[in-house]
This record gives C-alpha cells, structure tokens and sequence, in this order.
C-alpha cells in the first residue's frame, strides 16, 4: 500500500493523490442516492411523483450525514495534527473516540427515525399522496444509517493517514453494489422504491465491512477498537474536541436540511408538487457537480493541519493558494457546462420531457452564481483544517441560516417572485456568504503567518 508522505512530498503532488482518489470516492459514494433517484424517475406511471417523495425524505438522509461529518470532519483534522507532532498515542485515540460516537449516535437515529417517521415527514410537508413513496422508502434506508455513518465518517481516518487510494476503494465496493442491485431490486423484482433503499443499505453495509477490515489490521498503530468503560470515562474532552471543531460540518448539513425543508414547504405551497420534484432533480444535480469542489478542498484538508501540527506555516499557505486555482478552474468550467446545456444535465435524472418548461428556467438560476461555491468552501475547509471552530461555525450558520432560509420565505410572498424567490435564495448566498468567508480566511491566516 503505497503512503502520502504530507511531511516532505510536494503540494500540488499531494493535494492531486489525496484529491484524485477522494474525487473518485466521493462521486461513487454520491451514487448511492442519485442512481436511485435515476432509477426511481423511471419507475413506469409513478416516477416523478416518486421521485419528489424521494426528495422529501432528503432532509432526514442530510441530517445523518451532518452527524456523520460532525465526528469524521471533526475527528480527522485533530488525528492529522497529533500526526503532525509525532503523537501517535492520541491520534489512535482521537480516531477511536470519533467511531464511537459514530456507532451511538447511528443507533439513536435509528431509533428515532423508526418511531417518528410520519410525523417528521409530515412536519417537512410530505402530503398524504407523497407519504405512501416516503415512508416505505425511508423507513428501510433507515436501517442501514450506521453502516452508513462507519463508511463515510472513518473514511477520512484512512486518507489522514496518506491512503487516499484505500479510502477510494472503500467507496468503489459500495457503489458497484449499488448500481448493480438498483435494477434488480426495483425493477426485476417488482421492489420499486422500497428495492432502491434496500439496495443502497445493502450495499453501505459492505462499505463499511471494507473500511472496518482496514482499520482492525494488525500491523498498524491506530488499529481500531471500540472503547472500554474505562475509555469512555475518560474520552470526554477528546469527544468535545471533535464535536466542536466538526461542528460546523454539522451545521453545514444541518442548514442544508432546513434549507431543504423550508424550500419543500414554500415549492409545495406556491408551485405544488411538480416543483418539489424540480427541486430534488437541482438538488441532485449541486451534488454531483459540487462533488469535484469537496474532493479538492478535502484532499488539500490532511496536508494543511498536518503541516499545522508540525509548524510549518509556508507549507500551509501553499497548499490554500493550490486549493482555491484548482477550485476555480472547475467552477468555471462546470459553470459554463451548466449554462449552454441545461437540459442535457436534467434529463439525467429525469426523462420526463414535460417538467423541462419550468425545470429549465430554474435550474439555470438556481446555478447563476455556481463559482461563488468556491469562496465558501475553501475558507470553510482552511477554518477547519487549522482547528478554528468558531469561525468555521459561524460562517456555516451565516450562509444558509441568516442568508438562505429568510430569503426562501421573503422572495416568493414579500417580494411576490413565486417559484422564481426559491431558486433565487441559494445564488445570492453564494455571493454574499462565500465573498464573506472567503475573506475573512485571508486576512486571519496573514494575521497567523504574521504571528509566526
């Protein structure tokens, strides 16, 4: 297994072997819920109503994914600098604690999600037509919640420790699962939507059989294991070191489910249910195209708090200055891609020809200002990568709650813009919250290298 050295290799080389395989992962990984999605949109009478039930359950899928991030994001970053200063001890601690509280916290949402599910659906405006395809769908994805949370959250374990390649491969064997089960599930078997979350459960399930077998292997120094009661006792600052810095990986997806919610709610209340279903084809669309920006910034993530932990500032500030050209150099490429062909990427998630009047003009708003993402996460990924939890927290929070959610509300009814005000909110807070964020990150790391 060939190993990322952070300490002596080069930037750019290492950024491009962290980022190329975690790209790699993390489009597979995205594929779990957008060839359902895919597959669902083609179910023969009911696909497009299916697939905005689908939609529905987005916030709940968001929020275990927040969690998720809140111990991996917030645990890997402390590994990588405890690396940085040669702490191997507290390094296979702190990996320790985050999988812990990854196995706890899938439980309870287990737990949650089983008892509570209509009533949450119904809170996220799920009609009574919608929940005969949501809750079926859910109630089965829920089971494989922490098969899920062990896959993704310890994965970052793996690329922190320079084998980015075995973080991908993690993610390969889900994936292929999923993409070949999908059409048997639901179409061969007559499954429909309930066979797209058992194949996706199934398929989590050996992901995390994968990255379990990687990290339980005996000739490593951060071998794997759950904590004892006497670990437990005393794992308590170590886990609020990790929930704090991870945070604002929380509140990022946290955010994203109000986000969601409020624009199901406000679609559903001025465009009806055909716009819900417009909105989960946008929304399935960010993610992927959002995917190559999150592989860069997180593959730049490991190399900038190991070189924190060791103390070498001019290596960090390379590896910030790589991120944002390679960041750039994709938005706007993808931007351009988004503007002339519109329809060709719709028409991925959905082949219904009739929604393309209305998806078209949405969707193209919705992405006007798809290179601002750039400013937003590399000042986001540099705030948690030097442990700045407070302003990694903040500007998470600022985007969406304090930009995102208002405007949901006062574009469409105070502004009277209909449909147009959802789609809408999302490019203004790209330009006002990423700017933001992006230029408090330059001025406080000069004040750092300043200090230094």
């Amino acid at each position: 297994m060939k190993q990322i050295d952070f300490e002596k290799g080069r930037t750019l080389n290492n950024i491009l072997a962290t980022a190329l395989p975690m790209l790699v992962a993390q489009i597979l990984n995205l594929l779990y819920n957008i060839v359902d999605r895919i597959y669902i949109a083609r179910i023969p009478i009911i696909g497009t109503k299916a697939l905005g039930a689908v939609g529905l359950c987005f916030p709940i899928v968001i929020l275990i994914t927040g969690f998720t991030n809140m111990y991996g994001s917030g645990g890997a970053p402390l590994f990588s600098i405890a690396r940085g200063k040669k702490d191997d001890k507290e390094a296979a601690a702190l990996q320790n604690t985050s999988f812990f509280l990854l196995v706890v916290t899938g439980a309870a949402l287990i737990a949650v999600g089983e008892l509570f599910g209509r009533p949450i659906l119904s809170v996220f405006g799920t009609s009574e037509s919608n929940m005969v395809y949501a809750l079926p769908y859910l109630r089965i994805y829920l089971l494989g919640t922490i098969f899920s949370m062990v896959a993704t959250g310890m994965n970052p374990f793996i690329t922190a420790q320079g084998f980015s390649v075995i973080g991908m491969t993690t993610v390969v064997v889900g994936a292929v699962t999923n993409i070949i089960l999908d059409p048997v599930f639901i179409f061969l078997l007559g499954m429909g939507i309930r066979g797209a979350a058992l194949a996706t459960i199934i398929s989590q399930a050996l992901s995390a059989a994968y990255v379990m077998k990687f990290l339980l292997r005996k000739d490593s120094k951060y071998r794997l294991h759950f904590l004892t009661i006497d670990e437990i006792k005393k794992c308590g600052k170590r886990a609020r070191n990790i929930i704090g810095l991870g945070t604002a990986a929380f509140i990022m997806q946290f955010t994203n489910a109000v986000v969601q919610i409020s624009c199901n709610n406000v679609l559903s209340a001025v465009g009806g249910d055909i716009y819900v279903s417009i909105m989960t084809i946008v929304n399935s669309a960010r993610q992927m195209m959002e995917t190559p920006i999150l592989a860069i910034t997180e593959g730049a993530s490991p190399i900038i708090s190991y070189n924190y932990g060791a103390k070498r500032p001019g290596r960090i500030k390379h590896a910030i200055v790589i991120m944002f050209i390679l960041d750039m150099i994709y938005s706007v490429s993808i931007w351009l891609i988004i503007r002339f062909f519109p329809a060709y990427i719709i028409g991925i998630f959905s082949d219904d020809k009739t929604i393309l009047a209305d998806a078209i003009p949405a969707f193209n708003l919705y992405f006007s200002t798809f290179i601002f993402m750039t400013f937003q996460h590399t000042g986001q990924v540099t705030f948690k990568s030097l442990g700045l939890k407070g302003k990694a927290i903040f500007f998470s929070l600022f985007r969406k709650v304090v930009i995102v959610v208002p405007l949901t509300y006062m574009l469409p009814y105070l502004f009277k813009m209909g449909t147009n005000g959802v789609f809408a909110a999302e490019p203004i807070s790209n330009v006002v919250g990423g700017l933001a964020c992006f230029i408090t990150m330059c001025f406080t790391v000069r004040a750092m290298f300043r200090e230094a």
